[in-house]
């Protein structure tokens, strides 16, 4: 059987499996790595990694050489270069349906680990790694059980782990080799990418206007603006509105719902407002364009 038509089906497998069940946790391998792919907007992730990395999360970047415990969050981009041949650690996946968040998670899930301005790397010493690697082989064993409360102990473990890092201080970032524009206008395309594709009426855009991007970024619109224009030529809501415009041609295209569905989903109050974008935007109105 070819071997990339196995790596493809068990690649489906997981992300199958990860969106039904909300939660999968497993060993990163030693050898032949499998990068896995999820939907970024849904999984909250948290991984344990030995060896050399650098990473690259929202306009800042760590370089740690050693044992590490990383916190992503699906809204906020990052990126992870491994620089040892080597690598091998643990991760766990979960949605915030599954974590079913109280008053007491909620707190959780907006400290430093998860929020834009923090910091979500941390420097393990042997004696956490050791007790970490007992949590994060529980939560592999436990995910495939017939126990009847094991999504109540897995949010259990998740806890610790979060709890566990909010003792240790936060890891130092270096500075990165990319100026401050270019390191903007990268995470701002990023994250406008995240915000996609719109999948239920029911969960429609958040992030909608420069302004509500740059609150998430952490920066004052007009530094948004100016690199964002500097570095692609185009304004940030050129970016935003071409972006919202071509999602709204594939919902008119492939979706059964009606305009104004489609409208509102798209973060649009008045369906009259999304019209006047759509023909701004590509000189017909959108029921024009699903004819």
């Amino acid at each position: 059987m070819d071997h990339q038509k196995v790596n493809l089906n068990r690649l489906s497998d997981f992300n199958t499996q990860l969106r039904v069940k909300g939660f999968n946790a497993y060993e990163i391998e030693r050898e032949n790595f499998v990068v896995r792919s999820y939907n970024r907007r849904e999984f909250y992730k948290i991984c344990m990694d030995t060896g050399r990395n650098i990473v690259h999360y929202a306009d800042r970047s760590f370089d740690i050489d050693g044992t590490i415990l990383f916190f992503g969050n699906p809204h906020i981009p990052y990126a992870w270069e491994n620089i040892s041949p080597i690598n091998y650690g643990y991760v766990c996946l979960f949605s915030e349906d599954f974590l079913k968040l109280n008053e007491r998670t909620e707190s959780l899930m907006h400290s430093p680990l998860f929020k834009f301005g923090g910091t979500p790397i941390f420097s393990i010493e042997e004696e956490q790694k050791l007790f970490l690697n007992t949590i994060f082989q529980r939560m592999i064993a436990e995910q495939d059980t017939d126990y009847a409360f094991k999504d109540e102990l897995l949010r259990n473990y998740i806890q610790i782990l979060i709890h566990e890092a909010l003792k240790i201080e936060p890891a130092k970032e270096y500075p990165s080799n990319k100026n401050t524009s270019t390191r903007i206008a990268s995470v701002f395309m990023d994250l406008l990418e995240r915000q996609f594709p719109i999948e239920t009426p029911e969960k429609p855009l958040q992030l909608k206007t420069a302004h509500d991007y740059a609150k998430v970024l952490s920066v004052h619109v007009n530094h948004l603006n100016r690199s964002v224009k500097s570095i692609t030529g185009k304004p940030t809501t050129t970016h935003i509105s071409e972006r919202i415009v071509s999602e709204a041609k594939s919902l008119l295209k492939f979706a059964d719902w009606n305009v104004s569905e489609i409208a509102y989903s798209l973060g649009f109050e008045y369906p009259s407002h999304f019209n006047t974008l759509f023909k701004k935007v590509t000189g017909i109105t959108p029921t024009e364009f699903r004819q």
